[in-house]
């Protein structure tokens, strides 16, 4: 008797198609695939020094991630909407309960948060939340970003929280509100001449750090005069173009007092950024360390749980913000390679649920994800090969810590749920 082939009917081809309009397949895996390095990763790090214990904690935070990610997805959009204020509300109060005796100090910095055995960060969670009521305030009629009123209501609810993490002080997390404000802004139509002098603003203050730490202005002068040059290109009126000009120059001539101002340990992370070797047993030694370890694994790495800095702990718990250092020494360059890829694709993506998205509150949700995302990684990564000053910022999905990864992945399962209602309306 013949054997009939294997053929799918007419229903099951139909199903298979619901299925895959429902979900994002691609970001979806890049995210699983994200996570499964992390685990790998921290494993590998942490060898040896308890990382059963690592491991498991962390593969448990990767499951409540999930489990809030699974949740977000089929809550309705409206119900988000309706709980934006009030939940950045409650994540004003957490970072406010953080400078009370329930902040918990780690590294001289009150970050946490300490009931019992249990700790989180609230900048972490401050960031989705602010992120959820900015959507919903530009999704109010007749919103436009050029108008002033608007414009300083944003402007709000991102300085508030900021001004409660600088009390901490976490600069590092501080930084991260600027990187989403600046992608929403750009989003929402903002004007680009006034985009042009924001993102000038962080060139200019380390050309004028670097005058000032090694007495040679030249780098200031140079790239101070390449931004006014710059605005011209714009054509804007003289009144405009001189102001933003003095502004952002101004603001070089501001790093000095500033820079007086910070804690010793701030201005150490900021001199290793130029100059690692001039303290390679203090703050220079993880910068030192991690380069090491990023250019020893070659093209295709030294193996499994083989790497040679991570294994004889030359990086003090590489298994939290210098985790990039665990794929490229044991993986080289490929390694590397693959987590930047997949972190890229997963912003992109994200970008690209913004595009499709149906109404504004979504879409901003998913530009100031794919904004966060990108700054994190290049921050992360810039740490890792010398590129940035050591601020304390994670690895998304990677590096082991509970209220990030809880928070990243379930952002994620939002942004599925926003690709879903968009396929929907579109059928």
């Amino acid at each position: 008797m013949a054997i009939r082939p294997f053929q799918l009917d007419e229903d099951d081809v139909a199903m298979q198609r619901r299925i895959n309009d429902m979900l994002d397949w691609g970001l979806l895996l890049a995210v699983i695939g994200l996570i499964g390095i992390g685990l790998t990763s921290i494993y590998s790090a942490a060898y040896g020094l308890g990382s059963d214990a690592i491991f498991r904690r962390q593969i448990m935070y990767a499951i409540v991630g999930i489990a809030g990610g699974v949740g977000l997805f089929f809550l309705p959009e409206r119900w988000i909407h309706d709980l934006a204020y009030p939940l950045y509300f409650f994540g004003i109060l957490l970072l406010a309960a953080v400078l009370t005796p329930l902040g918990h100090v780690v590294n001289g910095q009150r970050c946490w948060i300490q009931i019992g055995s249990f700790s989180f960060q609230p900048s972490e969670l401050a960031k989705i939340t602010t992120l959820i009521a900015v959507a919903r305030y530009t999704n109010r009629k007749g919103f436009s970003i050029r108008a002033i009123r608007d414009l300083l209501w944003v402007a709000v609810l991102f300085l508030l929280p900021v001004g409660l993490i600088m009390m901490q002080p976490d600069t590092g997390s501080a930084t991260v509100f600027f990187a989403m404000a600046l992608g929403v802004f750009l989003w929402s139509g903002g004007d680009l001449f006034v985009i042009y002098s924001l993102v000038a603003i962080p060139f200019v203050a380390i050309a004028s750090l670097y005058g000032l730490l090694f007495d040679n202005l030249l780098w200031f002068a140079a790239i101070s005069a390449l931004f006014c040059l710059g605005t011209y290109l714009f054509r804007r009126s003289l009144t405009a173009t001189v102001l933003a000009c003095l502004v952002v120059v101004g603001i070089g001539f501001a790093v000095q007092p500033a820079f007086n101002k910070l804690e010793t340990y701030q201005k150490k992370r900021l001199i290793t950024l130029f100059e690692p070797e001039r303290n390679p047993r203090g703050e220079g030694y993880h910068v030192i360390q991690s380069i090491l370890a990023v250019g020893s694994g070659g093209v295709t790495g030294k193996g499994f749980l083989k790497g040679t800095q991570t294994q004889l702990r030359y990086i003090p718990e590489q298994w939290t913000d210098f985790i990039f250092c665990v794929p490229t020494e044991e993986f080289g360059f490929f390694g590397g390679l693959v987590v930047i890829t997949l972190l890229g694709f997963v912003a992109v993506r994200s970008a690209g649920i913004a595009a499709s998205a149906k109404s504004s509150f979504s879409s901003i949700i998913a530009i100031g994800f794919a904004s966060l995302l990108l700054f994190h990684t290049m921050v992360n990564i810039g740490m890792a090969v010398g590129l940035f000053p050591v601020m304390g910022i994670p690895l998304p999905f990677l590096s082991a810590g509970g209220t990030a990864l809880i928070a990243n992945v379930a952002l994620v399962g939002l942004l599925l749920n926003f690709y879903r209602q968009r396929r929907r309306r579109a059928a």
